[in-house]
């Protein structure tokens, strides 16, 4: 099959002649379920690891080893209370780590199960809704705000998508597509509706590539904290078989008598065996594990805490999955003697809380938390221009009582230039906006002008500027 990305070098209408598609009734049931058995089902396998596996890598490395070998050596000359003890600490160990795994691998299991994914879906003319694992290759889908796109998909019709793609990319804003562009498995869409046409599903996905990725340098590799503790492992056994055989050969130089022999490398093998060492490394980290669980944190491995406690420097590209992806609205500069307040109340009305934009999300959590006595939803929208890569701004009409006004916010440059402010001012915008951005803000423009009522007259060029903060920037 095409790689996703290739799709871009034709158009959608390409894809649908390819895969013999009326772009009006959609795919059969019959072609459905003829492709459904050709590609499978739309969805990643996973390997999942048996049980006597995983129990019985526990008993598997050279601490447990020698550990194992200890037990044996005092079961051998009968020292039933240390055979006991060994014994005991041995399988706690063992239990410890089992049971948080045990316990991470369901709760992750419950997600998965909640999070069973559906999509709208044209067959034989009709839409219906079906299990998202169940679409195929050539299926024509109905995406809207809140969906998480199923596939791999060609963008068919519409005006415009804004899609989050954090989980791949690590963006931290939504990214605008347009018709006859590929949108990925598993990202989300924040705003608009469009209808797409699948083109690769299931291991043939971008998304299933990061899964790979993900999952072979799980298998492959292991971390700093492993290494580390199978070092201390090897240089025990080490000196321990060195120490052993010192003894025995000076021993039997000595002509003394075996038993004697056995007991005292029993007791230097024992003394050189951290014995407790796992157990206490695995019952601290299960206390970590379950304090991050009270913190909505699930550890799947235990070895990651230590790992991630032991990295000096992190470096990073990308900032928007590291932190809540979201964003928040820092100190507003206001200009031309406007205050805060009437910022935020004109930003609100520019805006849609149902949109769930996070600009615009961001803009109500800051009001809510400012100005609570705020009443913005006194005032009525009587006409509501959505984002569009474009244009980049919103516009409403507001009415409230005999007062009638346009409020406008969106890209600085944009209102400046609809503003007609003289050249100097449009400089002085243009000198901030650019050292904010220096600071890594993003910065929002809102504007006002009133066509009638108490303030009629006011030119549109008194602009005012907010920054919008992200979440991982001090506020």
């Amino acid at each position: 099959m095409k790689r996703t990305d290739d799709y871009t070098k034709q158009s959608a209408q390409d894809t649908l002649n390819k895969w013999q598609i009326d772009s009006k009734k959609g795919l059969t049931e019959s072609e459905a379920k003829q492709r459904l058995d050709q590609y499978g089902y739309n969805e990643i396998k996973e390997k999942e690891e048996p049980l006597w596996h995983r129990v019985f890598r526990r008993f598997w490395g050279p601490i447990p080893w020698m550990i194992e070998i200890a037990a044996l050596l005092s079961a051998i000359v009968q020292k039933w209370e240390d055979f006991v003890i060994i014994t005991i600490l041995l399988l706690v160990n063992a239990l410890l780590d089992f049971f948080q795994e045990h316990r991470a691998l369901n709760a992750l299991k419950a997600l998965k199960q909640k999070l069973a994914n559906e999509v709208i879906v044209l067959r034989d003319g009709a839409f219906k809704t079906i299990a998202a694992s169940d679409v195929v290759p050539g299926d024509i889908i109905k995406l809207k705000i809140g969906d998480i796109i199923p596939a791999d998909v060609q963008l068919l019709s519409g005006d415009y998508l804004l899609v989050d793609q954090a989980a791949l990319t690590g963006e931290s804003l939504p990214v605008s597509k347009k018709t006859d562009e590929v949108a990925y498995a598993n990202t989300i869409v924040k705003q608009g509706e469009m209808l797409a046409v699948i083109v690769n599903t299931g291991e043939h996905t971008n998304f299933h590539s990061v899964v790979s990725l993900v999952a072979k340098a799980q298998l492959e590799e292991r971390s700093h904290f492993q290494k580390m503790v199978l070092q201390i492992g090897n240089f025990l056994i080490l000196i321990t078989v060195a120490l052993v055989l010192l003894i025995i050969m000076v021993s039997l130089f000595r002509h003394e008598n075996f038993m004697e022999i056995a007991r005292f490398s029993l007791v230097l093998t024992v003394a050189a065996i951290p014995v407790a060492l796992p157990a206490v490394l695995s019952l601290t980290m299960a206390v970590g594990a379950l304090n991050l669980a009270r913190r909505q944190a699930i550890v799947s491995r235990l070895v990651a805490i230590e790992e991630l406690a032991g990295v000096d420097i992190f470096c990073s590209d990308k900032t928007g999955t590291l932190t809540q992806n979201q964003l928040k609205i820092s100190e507003p500069i206001v200009l031309d003697g406007y205050d805060e307040k009437t910022l935020l109340l004109h930003a609100a009305l520019a805006s849609r809380f149902e949109n769930n934009d996070p600009i615009e999300l961001a803009i109500f959590h800051y009001m809510t938390e400012h100005f609570p006595t705020l009443d913005w939803k006194a005032y009525q929208q009587t006409h509501f221009t959505p984002f569009d890569p474009i244009i980049k701004r919103t516009e409403a009409d507001i009415e409230r009582g005999d007062e009638h006004f346009k409020v406008l916010k969106g890209a600085p440059q944009v209102l400046v230039e609809m503003a007609q402010v003289s050249e100097n001012e449009a400089q002085n915008i243009t000198q901030m906006v650019d050292l904010l951005a220096e600071k890594g803000y993003r910065t929002l423009a809102v504007n006002a002008t009133f066509v009638k009522g108490n303030h009629k007259g006011l030119p549109l060029r008194h602009i005012t500027v907010c920054r919008g903060n992200p979440l991982w920037l001090p506020s």
